[in-house]
């Protein structure tokens, strides 16, 4: 198999999972490109997660959670499917930074985490389905008060935030995508979608997750007038009116390229900002319709495009914390298994900006270069740097052996070449690969004859590697 083919491969599993070891590359590479694009489409052809491992080695799975217990468990799975169901564990992060809902003001952590589980089971379907289940979901109903919205005193959060921020954005091409009138509609539509009001902690079995209910005394269902439509109008009939605008295709359609091709402008800049490339957009616009909401078709269109598959794409976003902190973990090989310690690594996420399951606002995480400041470039190189030196971890112990099988000897560039392939067909420019290469020729000729030969190499391979993943091109996707 070719080079171009491995690099291509491995920009597939960056966008569409955290990365992929050296052997899931000659794995999937000889099957295919679209034959893996299929595979990632489809995430129930591979086992998910055996959660009653989770039950006997994470006590916080069943018993009261708390905030970083929950985070907890969302790295965790994410990294424990980035090798059978990346894509599926892409989604649910994707869209809850799209539906940024946060345990700041939920407090309840387990009916957050139902939210997420939502996204995986729902994230790849009809856009349509999602938005229901999302305005069934307890954790959204009361993260936007939806719960305080009834019949003859509306509540406009929801309403508004599903207009502004969750389906449709303020505007497009320079036009405001709906009015105030349209917000206090929708709100009147979706009275008396409500949760359970148990929020008692109930031992020994933890707090109960929060249910929705629909109560039909609550309900106004009186005319309304929704985005030019008139009719007695409930919320089912608002998300089909929602989802026949064509600033619901632009919206969709630019999130996706912004999470799966290249970084965009912030959302707020949508209105008066026009696409990056306004042919691809226009192309997953018609793959919506032509699909009837379909997000597996378009991520298909998508990943099997020429715009995707292109050189100037590639490491062209800027990775989350999330994708950082498991990216790294999956390259290593590391808990893969309930152990200690995946406590204190989920909370890397956290330190370097991502306080996964309480994103700032309703608007989530601003993302690209927005991701990065001073202090958040430090922990990223150091979270890194520590991870890659630890010959104990499997992948590492793989990538080096693997290395050191190549030859009798290395040279400083082979070196430095093997281990940009092995630690995922990484790219550095030469202003950057330049002085990698001359600390490692400074450690002498590497040769692999003797014991003593090999633990020499095995020492330069990982500061190499530590090199590597302190640079700025490590942190781009």
């Amino acid at each position: 198999m070719t080079t171009a083919n491995k690099a291509l491969m491995a920009h597939l599993l960056r966008r569409a999972g955290f990365g992929a070891t050296f052997q899931e590359l000659e794995t999937y590479c000889a099957q295919g490109y679209e034959a893996t694009v299929e595979e990632l489409l489809h995430p129930e052809g591979h086992p998910d997660i055996e959660e009653d491992l989770l039950e006997r080695y994470y006590t916080d799975w069943k018993e009261s959670r708390n905030i970083e217990g929950a985070l907890t468990e969302t790295v965790y799975r994410m990294n424990a499917n980035a090798t059978n169901r990346p894509l599926q564990e892409k989604m649910a992060l994707f869209w809850h930074g799209v539906f940024a809902t946060g345990l700041a003001k939920v407090l309840h952590e387990k009916t957050m985490l139902n939210q997420i589980e939502m996204f995986r089971n729902y994230g790849l379907g009809s856009f349509r389905e999602l938005l229901v289940q999302l305005s069934r979901d307890p954790a959204m109903i009361f993260w936007l008060d939806n719960n305080f919205n009834h019949k003859g005193a509306p509540n406009e959060n929801w309403g508004r935030e599903l207009l502004e921020l969750f389906a449709m954005g303020v505007g497009m091409d320079g036009q405001p995508n709906y009015t105030e009138d349209d917000v206090k509609e929708v709100a009147r539509a979706f009275t008396g979608w409500t949760i359970d009001d148990d929020n008692v902690a109930s031992i020994p079995f933890g707090k109960i997750p929060w249910r929705f209910r629909y109560l039909p005394e609550d309900h106004d269902d009186g005319e309304k007038t929704v985005l030019g439509h008139t009719g007695r109008f409930n919320g089912e009939d608002v998300i089909d009116i929602i989802c026949q605008q064509p600033a619901t295709a632009r919206f969709i359609s630019r999130h996706l390229y912004n999470f799966f091709v290249a970084d965009e402008p912030q959302v707020p800049a949508w209105q008066n900002t026009p696409p990056r490339d306004l042919a691809a957009i226009q192309m997953l616009e018609k793959v919506y319709f032509d699909s009837n909401y379909d997000i597996r078709a378009m991520l298909r269109a998508l990943f099997n495009s020429d715009f995707f598959q292109s050189e100037q794409v590639r490491f062209a976003r800027v990775k989350s914390p999330a994708e950082v902190v498991v990216g790294t973990l999956h390259l290593l090989g590391d808990f893969k298994f309930p152990k200690r310690g995946i406590f204190e690594t989920a909370l890397e996420c956290r330190y370097l900006g991502q306080d996964l399951l309480n994103p700032p606002s309703v608007e989530g995480w601003h993302t690209g270069k927005e991701w990065i400041d001073s202090g958040s470039m430090v922990g990223r190189v150091n979270f890194v740097s520590d991870q890659v030196t630890n010959i104990a971890q499997p992948g590492i112990r793989a990538m080096v052996d693997n290395l050191m099988s190549r030859g009798k000897s290395l040279s400083p560039e082979q070196v430095v070449e093997g281990c940009l392939e092995l630690m995922g067909q990484l790219r550095l420019n030469q202003d950057t690969k330049r002085p990698i290469v001359e600390q490692v020729r400074a450690a002498g000729t590497l040769r692999t004859g003797t014991a003593k030969d090999r633990a020499h190499a095995q020492e330069v391979i990982l500061r190499a590697m530590r090199m590597i993943g302190s640079t700025r091109e490590y942190q781009f996707a």
